[in-house]
């Protein structure tokens, strides 16, 4: 099993001076390969404290230079904020940089914030994220772009450096919506989310679909999904909750924040259907109800407990890769730093085995 680690670039509640927040990730993530993780994803988000990294392929060339194993992955550059030939390009020299070890990780964009930071409507997000993902593939595929639009016009141009080869078998794409879901399978990606709900009813629904139409487009077997956990290991199991209590909530009360997930924001945009759906649903129950059933799905307590609720999971949904956050809300540094030691000393070996 690979276990890779998320960089969300949390500042919660703007606690921190930017320059000892950005100072604290930075330091988290040179962690990542003398821990033995396989991989670091990091996102890409804007103009908020909720998560601030705007270039991700920016950071990971300079983990690029401070490492030498460890696989290095967008997760996710968000295609409707940028130009297709532009990610091809960053793509390209990140896998140069680093020998080859760049994972190529794909999204769409769920903050209505962000769309109008760029000034980009919502409602054209899934044809732009379909128009430009095909784009970056041949790109990298073939070292040349082009595109006959409408989103995005582009004349055959070379991609110089060239690239080393082609990111199809090194793929992700962020599936969080049924239309999301189904286009990470048609493009051969392997499917990746943030846990958020209880495993049968996803298994049953969102991976189901993604395991068809990837089975019905290119056959054979479809890869292990990626789950994305906020992760908190400690000695012991009431350390552990009590601490998930606190600051796993605080990171899903941003999450609603950032996203207007209660809002009426999602009603009528094309593409976005589901999330106003879930407002409805969501708007029937209590906060803590919601936190609850959110802190249900991640990754806290012991490193024993750690590993039982991964073994539930894999019986449910099959084999899977894992990515866990260890900085969110407002947990202290000196938590992040022992619960990340800790999962890398006695739970990350184990799943090495699996």
């Amino acid at each position: 099993m690979d276990v890779s680690l998320q960089l969300i670039f949390q500042n919660y509640g703007g606690a921190l001076p930017d320059a000892e927040h950005v100072a604290w990730e930075t330091r988290i993530a040179e962690l990542a390969e003398p821990l033995g993780f396989d991989k670091v994803f990091v996102v890409e988000h804007h103009f908020t404290d909720y998560a601030a990294c705007p270039d991700n392929a920016q950071f990971l060339s300079y983990l690029a230079a401070r490492t030498k194993r460890i696989g290095l992955g967008t997760g996710a550059f968000i295609l409707p904020w940028n130009t297709p030939l532009r990610v091809a390009e960053k793509i390209t020299l990140l896998d140069h940089l680093s020998g080859g070890r760049a994972v190529l990780g794909l999204g769409r964009g769920l903050a209505r914030r962000e769309y109008d930071g760029f000034g980009i409507a919502m409602k054209e997000s899934r044809d732009r994220f379909d128009e430009a993902a095909r784009m970056v593939l041949d790109a990298t595929d073939r070292g040349w772009i082009e595109g006959a639009g409408p989103y995005y016009p582009q004349a055959r141009t070379d991609i110089r450096p060239r690239p080393l080869r082609g990111f199809r078998d090194r793929l992700y794409a962020i599936g969080m919506s049924p239309e999301s879901v189904e286009q990470a399978a048609r493009l051969g990606a392997r499917l990746a989310i943030f846990s958020q709900m209880p495993w049968e009813m996803w298994a049953g629904t969102a991976l189901a679909s993604y395991r068809t139409v990837y089975t019905d487009t290119h056959g054979g077997t479809p890869p292990p999904p990626m789950t994305c956990d906020l992760m908190y290991c400690a000695p012991d199991d009431a350390e552990a909750e009590a601490t998930a209590r606190v600051h796993m909530a605080e990171y899903y009360l941003s999450v609603l924040d950032h996203y207007e997930i209660l809002s009426k924001n999602f009603e009528g945009v094309r593409g976005y259907e589901m999330y106003a759906q879930a407002a409805e649903i969501l708007s029937s129950m209590g906060k803590e109800d919601q936190a609850q059933s959110y802190l249900y799905v991640q990754s806290w307590g012991s490193p024993k407990t750690i590993l039982h609720k991964l073994h539930q999971r894999r019986e449910v949904v099959g084999d899977f890769e894992l990515s866990v956050i260890a900085r969110y809300g407002a947990l202290p540094p000196e938590k992040v730093d022992a619960s990340l030691r800790l999962f890398a000393r006695e739970v990350l070996p184990e799943l090495h085995r699996w």
